[in-house]
């Protein structure tokens, strides 16, 4: 569904729950929580001490709760449940929010099969409930400024589209992202590959065919490290997508080639790295603003590094929007920002784009 009815006519901020708090909870949902208007950091899920107390010290007036059970015993006083808890937890999660009548954002990826977001987003539809999604990379400089280019066809007939999303960690961290364990839906295909599928698909519509290479490259490393995906669009456009922990020397962000110029961006977006320095959105810095010398070039014929093209001005990303939005559509109705069926044609592409890196086939969608 595109929007979701109004939650009334209270005048006060919507209650959130947040469920988890590790890195997706305390670097990205707190903040942007209580940094939106009409939000209210209500309650934190975390069974971890340690993560209790960063909790109550960072926010005194939030209410700390070991499980999920008893966040949804309260579900009568909450307006929102956000989870940011392990992928696995995802779906069982969403799914005990949405029957306990709450409505739902979840964190990328929303399942680890296309067939359970499309079974959670009937379920939401039959609660007449918000089921939102955070892909939170739609709103990242470089994307934001990237689509504007495309709006006002500077580039022409797009040909190709190729995105980078690359690290260089050669040492393990741990944890269950770095898990071969199929239940945890870890490694970077279903992590970082949500991200560029995402965009890829946002930006030039439905995928008719993937191919995929996918690798284990660090030693004791047990789930994909470095992965090549690359999409056929129904409208043409091919998309050349790599997430990698592996790279030594880090390509450009994007790539896109046109019937008229090219773009080309270095650097990541400036505001996960702010989030994580404990910059917070209207704490009177420029919020998601980048120096002119990690500007993106448009031109062709040349290379923008030896004097082809001209600097494009980025966009400053924008994070606090989908906050922004998922308030607005609970207060007012208003477009849902990401759907879960959305998030859905993602995970095809991802489940496709698995068995294609098994398989060595191209797979039809």
């Amino acid at each position: 569904m595109t929007g979701t009815p109004p939650l009334g006519s209270s005048s006060g901020p919507l209650r959130v729950g947040l469920v988890g708090y590790g890195l997706a909870g305390s670097v990205f949902h707190a903040p942007l929580i209580a940094a939106t208007e009409g939000l209210a950091l209500d309650t934190v899920v975390t069974a971890n001490p340690e993560r209790q107390e960063q909790a109550r010290a960072e926010f005194p007036d939030v209410r700390v709760v070991a499980s999920s059970d008893e966040l949804l015993g309260r579900a009568g006083e909450l307006d929102l449940v956000v989870i940011a808890s392990p992928n696995k937890t995802h779906v069982p999660l969403a799914t005990a929010a949405l029957r306990a009548g709450l409505p739902v954002v979840v964190d990328k990826p929303i399942a680890g099969t296309a067939a359970e977001a499309r079974e959670l987003a009937a379920l939401a539809e039959e609660r007449g409930l918000l089921l939102s999604v955070f892909q939170n990379r739609r709103w990242d400089n470089d994307f934001l400024t990237l689509r504007a280019l495309l709006d006002k066809g500077e580039l022409g007939d797009v040909w190709r589209f190729e995105s980078r999303f690359e690290r260089w960690r050669p040492q393990l961290k741990g944890g269950w992202r770095e898990s071969g364990d199929p239940a945890e839906i870890g490694g970077l295909l279903y992590d970082l590959g949500s991200h560029v599928v995402d965009q890829a698909l946002v930006l030039f519509g439905p995928a008719t065919q993937v191919y995929a290479e996918s690798d284990v490259r660090r030693a004791g490393a047990q789930a994909d490290d470095d992965t090549f995906i690359a999409i056929t669009h129904a409208g043409g456009v091919r998309s050349h997508l790599y997430v990698s922990a592996t790279t030594a020397q880090l390509g450009p962000r994007f790539r896109v080639l046109g019937s008229q110029a090219g773009y080309v961006k270095y650097g990541l977006d400036p505001q996960e790295a702010a989030l994580r320095d404990g910059a917070r959105p209207g704490d009177g810095t420029e919020w998601g603003v980048e120096p002119e010398e990690m500007w993106g070039g448009l031109g062709s014929g040349d290379s923008p590094l030896t004097g082809g093209g001209r600097p494009v001005p980025t966009l400053p990303g924008d994070y606090p929007a989908y906050y922004a939005a998922v308030a607005a559509a609970l207060r007012d109705g208003a477009p849902n920002p990401v759907t879960a069926l959305e998030a859905a044609a993602a995970l095809d592409v991802l489940e496709a784009a698995r068995r294609s890196a098994r398989d060595g086939v191209v797979v039809s969608l």
